[in-house]
């Protein structure tokens, strides 16, 4: 039978909770069992524990609702640790209010027991380890009353009791240690696991405490599952750095980030090498972005697999910790190793038990230290195999584990199967009936004389039957042929109808019936049976149809095809046929070629022939590539000897009926010439010419410049790749880009032109105009300008002569402020200043140049701005 609490409470706030009892005999089979229920409670929560809470009984073997009991509050109590240690950093807030429900019960002894159960509505909202959205999902918490069927004195039992600390901090990141110790007051064997956290489901009913069905009414069991997620689960409720040791239930390893998991311990009590009840402890446990100045290592260091070397190392790594001390002492209590490094390595030389010392922060307040065995034993490999694999039939499983040293003294297989109690054992070699189909996760735990411990997994699938793997389904023969069939598996074979097979109990049986028959296969696996199917189809000859003959371009590749029933093809000739064993390969024939095919079943044939002719493809010649200026046309030169022909693009093609159009495109454009005949090619052919439009020349000579008598003057061209400059008057080379020009007389001005070719020949010019004084290299400056927009002389600008380069040329007024700057004549001086237009009056000049000859021509004088 099932006994259960429904407690409703809204538990936005209820953060766990477990259930255990004691029992009285009163003779005549009767026994009063004194149960108490505890819920956890955030201590800054408003809420209150419900009082009374309404008690369900439900019978275990059919979850028959026996009776509902009410129950008060017996107790509410604060724990709380203080925050004020100052070797945790950022410490959390730890406080609970813990509610006590306690009430008598009496119960017959009966065959299947009873479990106890405590319900809630809603658990804390956003538990990190459950999947996104779960909203509330309740909390079950349950105890098991063994009946007689477990044990003969089964219901004369005292529950396991949690008595581990619930007052913990757990740091992110860091080590952690969180206790969920039981004692029994049996005796028992107790055994820890993670089980599944339970969730509530609605239902209807008469209600809760509150009346009138309006609350969640109790549910018979079995209780379902929270929708773990984020990569938990009920086995890692933590993660894969955290672990629970089976033998006294402390939870050790490194945590989780910050965020409030939900946890489940399940005990389980052993009596007589069997598994009696299971208890169960169900928290939500609060972890932060803390660190603690500790000394963590775990329990024991295994080196029990392959090696003799290890790597020391704090699991907590708080920045409080400033300095380390490490030791190593053999089993003599010599110490063989010492080190104050953070994270030393060492090398054992031999076998033994010795002890791992570490201290941190020695003299300091926040000093801690701790001392673990080290088991140095290499060579221990825990494996196992499994066999037969049907749901509710025996699954075997056979330990396979070695030592090296010492000897294995105990084995604990897990069998993962969290829906059912009793999927463990601690036999050498036990077997387990599963009642689940489904992927399980089987955990073997084995332990030596010399106290090395570890684990191996394997996973395994339970089926409700035995997989047959045929090698295929359906088959064709021709008479009077036979054919072996094939299945895979493990179990007894049977094949039926026991007709013209040679033996109907083997997995390959030969078969050669005379007319389409279906021969079934049963595979019995210790009990575990399913069917399967193989259609052996019957033909006294094969048939065969062939394609027309055809007609394809030379060069390309045809698929042959045709309808038959045969399993096996040959194609001939060999060397044109792709895939000769093809029922529609695909051949590439160099001419005219036929093509025969041999289609079999078994010892039955049939031939046929196609005939492929082909025909060349006509000619296409768009004609060599074709380079031309900007803006110019170009002719192409196609030729065919096809039947018809078209351009493309032909939007720039002047005649584009011609095979040899005038093409003036204004960028690069490749051209299409295609072909076409009458003579049984169906396809075209293709050819391109590019036609390559040369960019724009954008020619350059220089800017209008004076020099005087006697004075080098270099010109400077560009823009394309070959120069030739008219007239060669005082030039030094009228072929390349920069020439020197040199003069013995004045001149009004000679203007030169440059033709300025590109990498095509094609040619563009420019101009530049040189004044030849007779002077020495000077700057003219006029004496006066009449900025008035008439045109004439609105700008004050200077005219240098031989000048190679102006540094500066500046106005200053009367104040001496600069009121113009600029090395260029051009635009010159407009007589205003920031826009504003200046007064009338003289203005003194400056300017500095370089001549051709790298002197210096420094001048300065006045001149008048006249309104």
């Amino acid at each position: 039978m099932l006994l259960t609490a429904f407690l409703y409470v809204r538990a936005d706030h209820i953060t766990g909770g477990e259930v255990f009892y004691t029992y009285t005999s009163l003779g005549n089979n009767k026994f009063l069992y004194h149960i108490t229920v505890k819920l956890f409670m955030d201590c800054r929560s408003p809420r209150q524990f419900n009082s009374p809470a309404t008690i369900s009984i439900f019978s275990r073997a059919n979850g028959q609702r026996v009776a509902d009991i009410t129950a008060y509050l017996s107790s509410d109590t604060q724990i709380e640790l203080p925050n004020n240690n100052p070797c945790i950093t950022d410490p959390p807030d730890v406080c609970y209010r813990v509610g006590t429900y306690e009430f008598p019960k009496e119960l017959d002894g009966n065959v299947e027991g009873y479990v106890i159960t405590a319900q809630i509505n809603f658990r804390i909202y956003t538990l990190t380890n459950l999947s996104p959205g779960y909203g509330n999902v309740g909390a079950t918490y349950t105890a098991e009353i063994p009946g007689t069927a477990q044990v003969a004195d089964g219901p004369a039992n005292n529950s396991a009791q949690f008595t581990g600390n619930d007052l913990v901090v757990v740091c992110a990141g860091n080590d952690m240690k969180y206790s969920f110790a039981a004692t029994d007051p049996d005796g028992d064997q107790l055994r820890y696991s993670f089980c599944n956290a339970y969730m509530t489901t609605s239902g209807g009913g008469p209600g809760g405490p509150g009346g009138g069905g309006s609350n969640v009414y109790p549910q018979p069991p079995p209780y379902v599952s929270v929708p773990y997620g984020n990569g938990f689960d009920a086995g890692i409720p933590l993660g894969n750095s955290v672990q629970i040791d089976i033998n006294t239930g402390l939870i050790t390893g490194i945590a989780p980030p910050s965020g409030v998991y939900v946890v489940t311990v399940c005990v389980e009590e052993i009596r007589n090498g069997r598994v009696i009840a299971r208890q169960r402890k169900d928290l939500q446990i609060k972890i932060t972005a803390c660190t603690i100045a500790a000394a963590s290592l775990p329990s024991a260091l295994m080196l029990c697999r392959n090696t003799f070397t290890i790597q020391l190392e704090n699991r907590s790594q708080s920045p409080l910790i400033q300095t380390y001390y490490w030791e190593i002492k053999d089993n003599n209590d010599i110490i063989v190793f010492q080190s104050t490094t953070k994270s030393p390595g060492y090398t054992f030389a031999g076998i033994g038990t010795y002890s791992v010392k570490l201290v941190v922060n020695r003299g300091d307040q926040c000093a801690d230290s701790v001392t673990v065995p080290a088991y140095v034993y290499p060579g221990m490999v825990p494996d196992f195999s499994a066999s037969g694999f049907c749901v509710n039939k025996p699954t075997l499983f056979t330990n396979q584990s070695i030592t090296r040293y010492g000897a294995i003294t105990s084995w604990d297989w897990d069998f993962g199967e969290t829906q059912s109690s009793g999927a463990s054992s601690q036999l050498r070699d036990p077997q387990h009936t599963y009642l689940f189909t489904g992927d399980k996760l089987v955990r073997l735990l084995i332990f030596n004389s010399n106290g090395c411990v570890d684990t191996a997994f394997q996973s395994i699938t339970i089926i409700d039957r035995p997989p047959i793997a045929l090698a295929f389904r359906d088959t064709l023969i021709c008479t009077p042929d036979n054919v072996q069939l094939l299945a895979g598996g493990n179990g007894i074979f049977t094949w039926s109808p026991n007709q013209r097979i040679n033996d109907p109990t083997t997995s390959n049986p030969v078969v050669n019936p005379v007319t389409t028959t279906k021969y079934y296969v049963d595979l019995n696996e210790n009990g575990c049976v399913n069917r399967d199917s193989v259609m052996v189809r019957v033909v006294d000859h094969v048939s065969l149809n062939m394609m027309p003959d055809t007609t394809i371009c030379l060069g390309d590749t045809i698929r042959l095809r045709l309808v038959s029933d045969g399993l096996q093809y040959s194609w001939s000739p060999g060397p044109n046929v792709l895939d000769p064993g093809s029922p529609g390969p695909r051949v590439a024939a160099p001419g005219n070629e036929r093509y025969q095919v041999i289609a079999r079943i078994g010892s039955c044939s049939a031939q046929g022939i196609v005939d492929v002719n082909s025909i060349p493809y006509p000619l296409a010649s768009a004609g060599a590539d074709i380079t031309i200026c900007y803006q110019a046309m170009g002719q192409l030169n196609g030729s065919t000897d096809g039947s018809r022909f078209s351009w493309s693009p032909a939007g720039s093609l002047i005649n584009p009926g011609s095979l040899n159009p005038i093409a003036r495109p204004v960028a690069t454009t490749p051209f299409i010439l295609t072909a076409y005949d009458d003579k049984g090619c169906p396809k075209p052919s293709y050819d391109t010419v590019l036609l390559t439009v040369l960019p724009r020349i954008i020619p350059y000579a220089g800017n209008d410049t004076n020099v005087v008598i006697g004075q080098p003057l270099q010109l400077k061209a560009r823009g394309g790749v070959k120069y030739i400059w008219s007239p060669p008057i005082g030039l030094s080379d009228g072929n390349m880009p920069d020439p020197i020009a040199f003069y013995t007389a004045p001149s009004p001005g000679i203007r030169y032109k440059v033709k300025v070719y590109d990498i095509g020949n094609c040619v563009d010019s420019a101009y530049v105009t040189v004044k030849v004084f007779s002077t020495r290299p000077s700057v003219f400056v006029p004496n006066a300008f009449t900025p008035n927009g008439d045109g004439r002389n609105d700008a004050f600008r200077f005219v240098a002569a031989g000048i190679k380069n102006v540094e500066f040329f500046r106005v200053y007024n009367r104040w001496g402020q600069l009121v113009y700057s600029n090395p260029s004549p051009s635009p010159g001086w407009d007589g205003r200043v920031a826009g504003k237009l200046q007064d009338a009056g003289t203005y003194v000049w400056m300017i500095r140049a370089i001549d051709f000859n790298g002197g210096i021509v420094q001048e300065k004088g006045q001149m008048i701005l006249i309104r």
